[in-house]
């Protein structure tokens, strides 16, 4: 049994401390930047997933052409999400990160179980599921109306509504909603049969959606790389967004995982390099928070052994 509430490397810990200065020093940090992008990649060929071949061909689909058709011209970029992340000295805010989502994406589930051999496309489906069991036990029963908050380049919305569309015989109108054009660019792309109602380029904390519109708001990977106040903000909204019974959920790393726990040095460190908000994840009580905006209890489940799924419901 795991007693630690977070990682000694997050935090206000001395080995947090020195590996922030570490990472606060410009020609190491441009040095870990560098060789955190290349464990991913390397990470993802080794194991079948098409890295280059995938980015070659979105650059050369001409999808950078249809940006306008998605950009809100209002959008106003938070100064949080303006920082280098993710090994992207524009963050999200470039064709490189929205090239590279999907590779990354799949390479993240290959590393959440690393000693069974399993395909790329094995992983990716068993991490999607474990998230998907979790809102069958504990989300609402009836969902008509989804929102995927952090969208990014569509995978975790599409198979999100896939999943609601097998379960239920009523039709689902589910929404993706992210700050970066370029990511929902490619999302609209990679949409090929248009099952996604909208593709909308907003803030989260501030989305323009009528209230009382979903019964279903989700955060996959996303609340890790967000400040506490910007995460506390979005709970907000989602509250507003939801219908009485509705439901919350978030998937996101677990400060209580030992996995997590104990990344070794060289992990953490190349981790903690490209995601800008980690001390304030990892000390950010994210239970306690979407009660004080107005939620009930949430349901807390160690999803995978890398993830925590948490379920919190709108009171009817």
């Amino acid at each position: 049994m795991n007693n630690k509430l977070k990682p000694d490397w997050a935090g206000e810990d001395t080995l947090s401390k020195f590996v922030n200065l570490l990472i606060q020093t410009k020609p190491i940090y441009k040095l870990m930047k560098q060789q955190a992008r290349k464990v991913l990649i390397k990470t993802a060929e080794k194991n079948g997933v098409p890295w280059r071949k995938n980015y070659e061909a979105l650059k050369s689909s001409g999808v950078t052409q249809q940006m306008a058709e998605v950009t809100n011209p209002n959008v106003v970029y938070p100064d949080y999400y303006q920082v280098p992340f993710h090994a992207y000295t524009e963050g999200n805010l470039c064709w490189d990160a929205a090239f590279e989502t999907e590779p990354a994406t799949y390479a993240m589930a290959l590393r959440v179980w690393p000693k069974e051999n399993l395909t790329w496309e094995v992983a990716h489906t068993r991490l999607r599921s474990s998230f998907h069991e979790v809102l069958a036990k504990y989300g609402p029963q009836e969902v008509r109306d989804i929102l995927d908050i952090g969208c990014s380049v569509g995978i975790s919305t599409q198979a999100l509504h896939h999943y609601y569309q097998q379960k239920q015989s009523h039709p689902v109108r589910t929404v993706g909603l992210d700050l970066s054009p370029y990511m929902l660019t490619v999302a609209r792309k990679r949409d090929v049969n248009h099952e996604i109602s909208e593709w909308i380029h907003a803030q989260a904390e501030n989305t323009g959606l009528p209230d009382n519109s979903f019964d279903l708001v989700t955060l996959q990977f996303v609340t890790h790389e967000l400040p506490g106040y910007a995460s506390k903000a979005i709970f907000a909204e989602a509250l507003r967004l939801l219908r009485p019974g509705g439901a919350i959920a978030l998937v996101d790393n677990n400060p209580k995982s030992s996995v997590i726990q104990n990344l070794p040095p060289v992990l953490f460190t190349l981790m903690k390099s490209t995601e800008p908000w980690s001390d304030d994840y990892y000390t950010f009580n994210i239970e306690a928070t979407l009660q004080s905006v107005g939620f009930a209890q949430p349901i807390t489940v160690a999803s995978d052994p890398r993830h925590r799924t948490i379920v919190a419901k709108k009171q009817a």
